[in-house]
């Protein structure tokens, strides 16, 4: 298959979720592009692509993403790796075509329209009404529809509330920039010190497990911002995999690009 022929995807967001979903599609044979913010907040760092506008290149797994300029998007697909575009308002649809975009940022809010119109857009979870402001949408609360594509209407709304234990969410106990105390794979104890801010206000862990994600060091955080996730099984594997639900969505996500053939003969072509 000469991959030239190939016409890649747009996904918006290089966070864990949506580093699962660019994993899933580049394993099925789709050519993805990213696009992030300048200063991406990505707390599951080890898994997320967001890690290669600090890096430069982040490998997740077996694939690798890479920090592009525009100009360079073809060179990096052709190496079969996924470039990264510092793009948070996706200038880029105004100077190539893609037939799908993806919105994987869980903003869980309205989102902005597009500059232009594009074949397919795809949003996950709240904030996306299908056949309103996106042509399909994916569930990305964990339930029995986790993974669900509709066509029609919109996903569960936003709860507010971390799934599972809310103690293992680290939030930022005020304006400032993070200093680590504690690297991602760590194993933690309860009341032991993680990360401060802004030198005076530390983060302490609530329970004992292995740090399985912390915001980058020296990133200005806000108040209340999740900064770190605890994981009380403490599987250190759990630090360097993608999740079973990211692996859910991604699927949900090439079902919906599947089932749409003047898609697919662009994408495989």
């Amino acid at each position: 298959m000469d991959t030239n022929q190939r016409a890649p995807i747009l996904l918006r967001g290089g966070g864990d979720l949506a580093t699962g979903v660019a994993v899933r599609l580049h394993h099925a044979g789709i050519k993805v592009v990213i696009t992030e913010l300048g200063q991406p907040l990505a707390v599951r760092r080890t898994v997320s692509f967001a890690e290669a506008v600090y890096e430069g290149a982040h490998t997740v797994e077996d694939v690798t993403a890479r920090r592009v300029e525009p100009e360079q998007l073809s060179v990096v697909l052709e190496a079969d790796e996924i470039p990264v575009l510092v793009d948070p308002h996706v200038e880029i649809l105004l100077q190539r075509q893609f037939p799908v975009v993806i919105d994987a940022r869980l903003m869980k809010t309205l989102p902005e329209p597009l500059p232009v119109e594009v074949p397919l857009h795809i949003g996950l979870g709240p904030g996306f009404h299908a056949g309103v402001n996106c042509q399909a949408v994916v569930e990305t609360r964990r339930s029995h529809t986790l993974g669900r594509v509709y066509w029609n209407g919109t996903t569960q709304p936003d709860s507010g509330k971390p799934e599972g234990d809310p103690r293992r969410v680290l939030r930022a106990p005020q304006n400032g920039v993070l200093a680590a105390k504690a690297k991602i794979g760590e194993h933690v104890e309860e009341g032991q010190v993680v990360a401060v801010v802004s030198e005076d206000y530390p983060v302490v862990s609530p329970l004992s497990g292995v740090l399985r994600g912390l915001i980058r060091e020296s990133v200005q955080v806000s108040k209340g911002l999740k900064i770190g996730d605890i994981d009380p099984r403490d599987d250190l594997s759990a630090c360097y995999l993608v999740s079973e639900k990211a692996l859910a969505i991604g699927g949900a996500v090439l079902e919906a690009i599947l089932t749409q053939e003047e898609i697919r003969e662009k994408l495989w072509k």
